[in-house]
């Protein structure tokens, strides 16, 4: 309500098992089906770009704000980016400014802060958090990414700068103070890890 916009809020759920489905039924019961859509996805292919793929299909607006559903983040800087510099996009960066992390351990510290060094100096994409989720896009714009991208998993993020840099759109950047979620877990492990690496040299040798 803050940014001025008329909103409404999409919850994708992958059929996890913390009660998110349930959570997003209250919420339309409180706030109405205008203002909360809620969709379960069951399947085996589920990764990130299929919910950005569902949400999209609802989505009525000029711009979506991707974000997690623990409520770590704050919309309205965003918009404020956007009106600043008329940007395509406007992504959260833990690592410019007054950015940082806090709750996280070393290791998982490390595991960031070493992805997007490597990202920066293979891909020198022009942007300094390529690891986060939280980001506003043009809907149109969004649309198009999607189309180009190819990876999946947590690489699939750091794709989606890398392309729209080749596609020229524009990317703004807001500072931003990442705090770790008090409910829930990370699905943030070894497979990922090893999925991020083989994503980054694809992506090195492709673009």
């Amino acid at each position: 309500r803050c940014s001025g916009h008329d909103f409404e809020i999409i919850v994708i759920d992958d059929g996890s098992p913390d009660g998110t489905q349930e959570v997003a039924e209250q919420l339309v019961n409180i706030y109405g089906p205008d203002k909360i859509v809620t969709m379960e996805i069951i399947s085996i292919l589920f990764f990130l770009g299929t919910a950005y793929i569902h949400g999209m299909k609802h989505a009525t607006g000029n711009f979506i704000v991707i974000m997690d559903a623990d409520l770590s983040h704050h919309v309205c800087l965003y918009f404020m980016k956007q009106k600043e510099g008329n940007f395509d996009i406007v992504s959260g960066t833990r690592y410019k400014g007054n950015g940082g992390v806090y709750g996280w351990d070393l290791k998982r510290k490390l595991i960031s802060r070493g992805a997007n060094f490597l990202t920066q100096v293979l891909l020198r994409p022009g942007a300094s958090d390529l690891t986060g989720s939280f980001r506003l896009y043009r809907k149109e714009v969004l649309q198009k990414l999607v189309e180009k991208c190819v990876s999946k998993g947590y690489v699939f993020q750091m794709e989606m700068i890398v392309r729209a840099r080749q596609l020229g759109y524009t990317i703004g950047e807001v500072p931003i103070s990442f705090v770790d979620r008090f409910y829930g877990e990370s699905k943030l492990g070894g497979n990922e890890i090893v999925s991020f690496l083989k994503g980054l040299f694809t992506l090195f040798a492709t673009t």
